[in-house]
């Protein structure tokens, strides 16, 4: 377990991002019933994210997930760390993305009530840091959906 929390600390990400990115996949999962993030790419400027989609979301469902994740950014929701065996892990997140080689102790972040998902990885103490969330692009190709954002402060 001392290693997983040392490797969150090296790890050089964004924070506001990648807790924004957290808020996007339940957002995902929850509007559209798929799967979190197939493929993501999390940096400081812009980051993308790949989804399963059957058919390419309409111009109001790509609006309606950017207004989402900002409301749930704007309830100022407080980002915790717990840990949790492996063996209880899998009734309260996906575990279909874990390594092999996983550890019986899972390292889960909660966004307040609105994600809880295994990972390694920094985050903001409160969702109050991560400033606006902006979709700047997305296409759509062979059941892929690729969906390009930034955060404005």
């Amino acid at each position: 377990m001392e290693d997983i929390q040392l490797n969150a600390h090296n790890k050089e990400e964004y924070p506001p991002m990648h807790t924004a990115e957290h808020i996007l996949n339940q957002t995902m999962v929850r509007m559209f019933g798929c799967p979190r993030s197939k493929n993501a790419h999390i940096e400081r400027k812009k980051s993308k994210c790949d989804y399963l989609l059957d058919s390419c979301p309409t111009d109001g469902q790509v609006q309606a997930i950017e207004d989402k994740v900002n409301e749930v950014i704007s309830q100022n929701l407080p980002v915790t760390v717990s840990f949790m065996p492996l063996s209880e892990a899998g009734a309260i997140v996906d575990l279909s993305k874990l390594p092999d080689n996983v550890s019986d102790t899972l390292r889960i972040v909660r966004v307040g009530d609105y994600d809880a998902c295994a990972c390694i990885g920094a985050h903001v103490a409160n969702t109050a840091e991560i400033g606006r969330f902006k979709i700047i692009s997305h296409d759509y190709d062979n059941g892929r959906w690729r969906v390009r954002f930034r955060l404005e402060m």
